[in-house]
């Protein structure tokens, strides 16, 4: 059975209960529909185990702390929750959770989060996918829009709010791309619209600083990587020049893992030598099963 076939018989959390896809609704109140305002985390499922859960966790934490949003929830309430969703969805392997946290219902549809005095929405969507479906890799194009500044809205939250890179991810389709790179506010390279963003060039691995870009876990296990196994890496700041004339290029993300680029701006990468590539493919598939 397709995966798309899978996925409509799918039981989805809802601040406690398990409802079928077609009658798990929230309100047109709640303030993560009206005003993007809650966090959430993406996690996947590879043979029965949530693939460094506690460090997602932890990240959603952090994310409740900086919007000043009591989950109401204890860390390991929270992981019931997904182990319930887990088995009532019969999920073993090959699936993706989105769980998701906003400030709950409002009593007017005004901005004042103070007007959300009901408690958090707590939503876990649990997926059967693919994690291979672009394993083979994707196209790109730089877009205009870019990730913005920590004080007006910070990268690495990751919030309902992401209208910015939905913009970049049209602005990318309309390029025949499918995937977008964003620059940093002073133009160097900086992410995707929704991964991480690395290249080799000479036997280094480079990736942005990390001032402007999601606080990737993947990102990080890659770069722990490099480190534990001396390949040079280095999180620095870079142009598109460095970029059409890497040896490779990949991104980043956790249901992805660590997909090549294909090409850029209609610049091509030769990812028959993807050596330093397919190393840490390699590297990063033992390390999640070794979990």
């Amino acid at each position: 059975m397709k995966i798309d076939q899978l996925n409509q018989n799918i039981l989805i959390y809802v601040n406690g209960e398990l409802l079928p896809r077609s009658k798990a609704v929230i309100s047109v109140y709640d303030s993560g529909f009206l005003m993007g305002d809650g966090i959430w985390e993406g996690i996947r499922l590879i043979q029965n185990r949530w693939i460094f859960l506690n460090e997602h966790i932890d990240r959603l934490f952090e994310g409740a702390k900086a919007i000043d949003l009591n989950l109401g929830l204890t860390r390991d309430q929270i992981t019931s929750a997904i182990l319930k969703t887990q088995h009532a969805n019969n999920m073993s392997d090959r699936a993706h959770a989105r769980v998701m946290f906003t400030r709950g219902i409002k009593i007017k549809p005004f901005q004042q989060p103070a007007l959300s005095n009901s408690g958090p929405t707590f939503v876990i969507i649990m997926e059967h996918s693919d994690p291979f479906a672009k394993a083979k890799g994707i196209i790109m194009a730089t877009v205009p829009q870019i990730r913005g500044m920590p004080m007006s809205q910070d990268p690495k939250l990751n919030s309902h709010s992401k209208l910015n890179c939905i913009l970049a991810c049209i602005q990318a389709n309309k390029m025949g791309a499918d995937e977008a790179l964003m620059l940093d506010p002073h133009g160097f390279v900086n992410t995707t619209n929704s991964c991480n963003f690395f290249i080799v060039k000479n036997g280094e691995v480079w990736t942005s600083t990390g001032d402007y870009c999601m606080n990737g876990i993947t990102r990080k296990k890659i770069i722990m990587l490099c480190k534990d196994n001396n390949i040079p890496v280095f999180e620095k700041n870079f142009s598109l020049v460095d970029v059409y004339s890497a040896d490779e290029v990949f991104i980043t993300g956790t249901l992805g893992s660590l997909v090549p680029v294909l090409e850029l701006d209609k610049r091509t990468f030769d990812v028959k030598n993807n050596t330093i590539t397919l190393t840490l493919q390699s590297l990063y598939n033992d390390l999640i099963h070794s979990q």
